[in-house]
């Protein structure tokens, strides 16, 4: 591991190949490591209480409808993206004498940035920029995707643990300032501070401030990166004032979005609960009681509504099912076909991991 959390393989070629026909050598056991990010697509809930009704035989349900609302966080996250697959998108910007390639492997298709050199080897970096391969100026384009395609593996691997780590670093370590971003929905959006340009030249400013509310310039329902919420606070606000309100406005948001998924699934599975509410524990994402009683933590609003929905199948299950056996699985599977995805996200992250 380099500094900076770049990582590196290095494929030798010790002695230089004649020019006609060059030949790629397989890396050595030992080879040296250094990595970095990657750049194209390669592969980040009150009822009076009923009893559960009796165990439906019937074939597993369709999944519920989400509202409409783009997949998962990131962190990262975080999304459309199949859990089989890892992002690599296409840098902005390629460096002076630099070339974009993609090249088909037996798990995914991966982007590269190709640079030359005068070097021995053909090396592999990941950093922020995604993966660059460095090769000699003497081993042709179909080597190089040999090459790259012998190391797909590793490189891959390495490409997912960089994800991993920079959705945690994203979402613990938001800014609670003008300009600062906060994950939203599995979205990132902006904070700013005041009221926007186009309100301002509205309706009259309500003479109690502490009236005002938060204003968010998309629609959150379908949250898009870059979308800002507007805090009514003033410009020299300190950080703790600018979290307590942005928190206060996700935690009205958690309040309604889970509110409207949790009688989605209840209506489709038939199942009952005596009442919900929004947890702020720092170790768990839901929990239920055997009378029915299911609390949400409000964090699960920064993830996408595919995570927020396997949290709500999950406590759910535990209705018919309170522990984790076979069975119960199979009961997450009956609300909400197709959840290993979800739950692998959410495996990677705690509740203290993020904002708040």
């Amino acid at each position: 591991m380099m500094p900076g959390g770049r990582v590196q393989l290095d494929l030798f070629d010790p002695v230089m190949p004649a020019p006609v026909a060059p030949r790629v050598p397989a890396p050595p056991a030992s080879a040296p490591v250094q990595v970095a990010p990657d750049t194209a697509p390669v592969a980040p809930a009150s009822r009076p209480v009923a009893p559960a009704p009796a165990r439906p035989p019937a074939a597993p349900a369709a999944r519920p409808a989400a509202p409409p609302a783009p997949p998962s966080l990131a962190p990262s996250r975080p999304s459309a993206t199949p859990a089989s697959r890892v992002p690599t998108p296409r840098p902005p910007s390629l460096p002076d004498g630099a070339r974009w390639r993609e090249t088909g492997t037996e798990q995914q298709a991966i982007g590269y940035v190709l640079l030359r050199s005068r070097r021995r080897s053909i090396g592999f970096v990941i950093g922020d920029d995604g993966l660059r391969v460095t090769a000699p100026n003497w081993v042709t384009l179909a080597q190089v995707d040999e090459a790259v395609r012998e190391k797909s593996r590793w490189i891959l691997s390495k490409l997912r643990d960089w994800h991993t780590r920079q959705e945690r670093l994203a979402l613990a370590h938001t800014r609670w300032q003008a300009g600062g971003e906060l994950p939203y929905l599995g979205r990132r959006i902006q904070l700013q501070l005041g009221t926007p340009p186009a309100a301002e030249a509205g309706a009259a400013r309500p003479a109690n401030p502490r009236a005002m509310q938060a204003i968010y310039s998309g629609d959150p329902e379908r949250p898009q990166d870059g979308d800002t919420l507007w805090l009514p606070l003033p410009p020299d606000a300190d950080h703790a004032r600018i979290r307590d309100s942005a928190q206060a406005w996700l935690q009205r948001r958690a309040a309604q979005w889970f509110d409207v998924r949790l009688k989605v699934f209840l209506d489709r599975s038939g199942l009952r609960i005596n009442r919900w509410r929004l947890s702020s524990a720092t170790t768990r994402w839901g929990s239920c009681t055997s009378d029915g009683n299911i609390s949400l933590n409000w964090r699960l609003i920064h993830f996408a509504p595919d995570i927020i929905d396997y949290v709500i199948a999950h406590e759910l299950a535990h209705l018919r099912e309170m522990n984790h056996s076979h069975d119960f699985w199979a009961e997450v599977g009956q609300i909400l076909p197709d959840y290993e995805a979800a739950r692998d996200v959410l495996r990677k992250h705690a509740p203290g991991d993020l904002p708040g």
